[in-house]
C-alpha cells in the first residue's frame, strides 16, 4: 500500500516528486517515506530525514510537500513546502539570545544556497533547555531546538502543448530542507554532490507530539 497521498489523475504533482528524488544530495543525508497527512491538500507526499556521521545522528525532521490545483490563499501558489527540523545544540546554546536569529539564517541561508527561490516562507523556532536537579544534577544541560518552516515554491512552470501545468522542480527545495537539517547538526554547507539519493530505513519517524498542522 503507497504510503503517499495523490489525487486520481494528479499527474504533475506525480511527476514533481518523482524527479525529486532523482536529484543529488549530500551523502550524510538518509531518508524514507512515511504517510502523508490526508486533509491538508488533495494531493500530498511525505517523508522523514535525518543527517548522519558514523551512525551518529545529528539532526532530524519531516517534509511534507502538498499541492493543490486550484490553489490556496495562504500559500499564494498552488504547492507548499511543510518542513521540521529538530536538533541537539551544545550546552552554551542555553543562553544564546539570539538562537532564534541563528536558526532563521540556517533557514533563508539553505535556500539561497541551492537556488530555491521561495515566497511565503514563514518559520517559528523554539529552543527546549533542559537542566537536572538534587539527584539528577550531575546530568548535563541539554538544549534542543525545533524549527517549523513552510513556503510556496516559485516558478510554477507550464508545460507546453496542453496548458496543463507540470509544477515547479522540487528538487532545490528538497536540497534545502537538508542543508537545513545539516546546518542545525553542525556540519559546513555542501552543493548536491556525489550520487542519486535513495530511500533508507534509518531514517526515524516523527513522534506522536512532534505532529501539528501546517499552514
Amino acid at each position: 500500500m503507497p504510503v503517499h497521498r495523490i489525487r486520481t489523475g494528479d499527474d504533475t504533482f506525480r511527476a514533481a516528486v518523482d524527479a525529486m528524488t532523482h536529484a543529488t544530495l549530500r551523502p550524510e543525508f538518509e531518508w524514507r517515506e512515511i504517510p502523508a497527512p490526508s486533509k491538508m491538500a488533495p494531493s500530498t507526499w511525505a517523508c522523514t530525514g535525518e543527517i548522519l556521521i558514523h551512525d551518529e545522528e545529528l539532526a532530524s525532521g519531516r517534509l511534507v510537500i502538498l499541492h493543490d490545483p486550484a490553489g490556496q490563499d495562504a500559500w499564494d501558489g498552488t504547492y507548499r513546502m511543510v518542513a521540521l527540523v529538530q536538533a541537539q545544540l551544545e550546552p552554551e546554546f542555553a543562553i544564546e539570545s539570539m538562537l532564534g536569529d541563528v536558526a532563521w539564517s540556517w533557514v533563508t541561508e539553505s535556500l539561497e544556497l541551492h537556488g530555491a527561490d521561495s515566497r511565503e516562507l514563514g518559520c517559528t523556532a523554539t529552543r527546549v533547555v533542559s537542566q537536572s536537579y538534587g539527584a539528577l544534577a550531575e546530568r548535563p544541560s541539554t538544549v534542543d531546538v525545533e524549527m517549523r518552516v513552510s513556503w510556496t515554491p516559485e516558478h510554477e512552470a507550464v508545460s507546453e502543448g496542453d496548458g496543463q501545468g507540470r509544477g515547479p522542480d522540487l528538487a532545490p527545495h528538497f536540497a534545502a530542507w537538508t542543508a537545513m537539517l545539516a546546518a542545525a547538526g553542525g556540519l559546513p554547507p555542501a552543493p548536491p554532490r556525489i550520487a542519486p539519493i535513495a530511500p533508507t530505513h534509518h531514517a526515524r519517524a516523527p513522534r506522536p507530539e512532534e505532529a501539528g498542522d501546517a499552514r
